[in-house]
């Protein structure tokens, strides 16, 4: 090397004084000008002690030999007041070992102006201050852990999540503890792995975090490992909270199959009433030329009793006809005063005359003086009958079936329990069954929207509905309507 003997303002502006680099027996091997003395140029292969500062043997304090015998770096501060203009002038020394594995080949010494050393510090105590800042103040989790696992950055948003406060996750908390099973070695395998973004990035992984209460939190991930050279040192995580984006992703599930139901409905009432139509003119001719015959002709009494029963069997099937046009009648929703018991006896003199039904006995527990109620008389019949259908083939078609009315003085509503007695619903079962497409029939044998449609019904109506077990035997359905309607609660189409 050469020594370097020419004035360099640039470093003059930068701040440090003099560079030296020196051999483990204090021989210098390079000295920037501003470390050279009284004008000495050939200071080369001299004791750095000898040619800087006039001494046959090491300075009393010298660094170097401490960072010699220590072979970590040292630094030391040589304050010096400036009685003139009565400010702080001096020097900081910092001495840094060249290593080469075990060996230390030399030594670097920076020797700077402390003003200028004071300002350094100033700026990145400055600049610690504003990333720290930063990275507690941002709105996305932030977990960062070396290499065994211990946290090193642990921010508000990251205790928010987590549940751990951000002095017990620096101090005790170990990345593991916050991925659940094996969810810290997994991350960290794909981190290695190219396929998910980049070799030491994850990049939008949904993974999944432990409170510390257990519980478990869906969130989105972000990764990256921190390198020196080619060695890893740490890992950074971004992350943020998916419940409430799942949470409503679910609910515009339900919703769009609600509106897909619901057109269904609509199709299916005006295809009812189609059919209800067509069939009040045949049954209407039957009726008129049954009672014709008897009227115009003597006819032998067995005549008599066969032509009786036609006519009372088809004005049977107008009746029926009639309560499927009642059904069917409305496409939109419309709350008004609504009979509950008298909707109840629409719905099972529908449903009682059918083969399902034929083995099943039906009582009904009603109270007469229930007043009516707001509601959609269309939207509740379907969920009376949805529920006894259900019933019914729950029982295969034998058991018994009791629907009972009365008033919930605790919430100002009118109850409906339809209760059967087949096999219950399994308890592991029971909190999914009002879930959209949620089904324990076979498959081709149910959609699993039926009771998800009684749930949105009975809650558009501001209502409850819940299941349960009976302690003998079945279950039992209870629907609650309140007696009025919230103020918001108005009419509003299904369309």
């Amino acid at each position: 090397m050469k020594n370097d003997i020419k004035t360099n303002d640039t470093k003059q502006k930068n701040g440090y004084k003099k560079i030296i680099i020196i051999s483990p027996d204090y021989r210098i091997l390079y000295a920037s000008s501003h470390a050279v003395k009284d004008g000495k140029t050939d200071i080369l292969g001299t004791k750095c002690h000898e040619a800087l500062f006039d001494r046959k043997s090491p300075c009393e304090y010298c660094l170097a030999g401490q960072v010699i015998k220590t072979r970590k770096p040292a630094v030391m501060r040589r304050d010096d007041d400036d009685n003139e203009t009565n400010s702080k002038k001096g020097s900081c020394v910092y001495t840094y070992p060249i290593l080469s594995g075990e060996k230390t080949d030399a030594l670097l010494m920076l020797d700077f102006d402390l003003p200028a050393m004071e300002k350094m510090e100033e700026k990145l105590q400055r600049s610690n201050a504003f990333l720290k800042n930063l990275i507690l103040s941002s709105v996305d989790g932030v977990i960062a852990a070396d290499k065994t696992g211990k946290i090193l950055i642990f921010n508000d948003a990251a205790e928010e999540v987590s549940g751990y406060s951000i002095e017990e996750a620096l101090s005790t908390l170990n990345i593991r503890d916050v991925y659940p099973g094996e969810g810290a070695k997994n991350i960290m395998r794909k981190l290695r792995d190219e396929k998910y973004g980049g070799k030491g990035k994850l990049k939008s992984h949904k993974v999944d975090v432990q409170r510390k209460s257990g519980e478990t939190i869906p969130i989105c991930l972000s990764a990256a490992i921190v390198y020196e050279g080619e060695h890893e040192v740490a890992s950074i995580g971004f992350f943020h909270d998916l419940r409430e984006k799942i949470k409503m992703e679910e609910e515009l599930k339900k919703t769009q199959l609600q509106l897909v139901q619901a057109e269904k409905m609509v199709s299916l009432g005006k295809l009812a009433a189609g059919v209800a139509h067509q069939l009040n003119n045949p049954l209407g001719g039957i009726t008129l030329f049954a009672q014709l015959i008897m009227e115009e002709y003597k006819l032998e009494d067995g005549a008599r009793e066969d032509l009786s029963r036609i006519i009372k069997d088809a004005q049977r099937c107008r009746d029926t006809v009639k309560e499927l046009l009642e059904f069917a009648r409305q496409t939109k929703l419309e709350k008004k005063p609504l009979d509950i018991n008298r909707t109840i006896s629409r719905t099972l003199f529908l449903l009682g005359n059918q083969t399902l039904f034929h083995n099943i006995v039906i009582t009904q527990d009603v109270d007469s003086s229930l007043p009516q109620i707001p509601a959609d008389i269309q939207q509740i019949n379907h969920v009376i009958m949805n529920i006894i259908l259900n019933a019914a083939q729950a029982m295969e078609g034998h058991g018994e079936l009791l629907v009972k009315t009365g008033l919930a003085p605790e919430t100002e509503s009118v109850f409906i329990e339809i209760a059967d007695t087949g096999p219950g619903i399994a308890e592991d079962i029971i909190g999914n069954i009002f879930e959209p497409f949620y089904t324990t029939k076979e498959e081709g044998k149910g959609t699993g929207l039926g009771l998800s449609l009684v749930y949105g019904i009975v809650k558009d109506h501001s209502g409850t509905v819940t299941a349960a077990n009976r302690h003998d035997k079945g279950a039992v359905f209870r629907i609650e309507l309140p007696l009025k309607q919230p103020e918001n609660g108005g009419n509003k189409s299904d369309g």
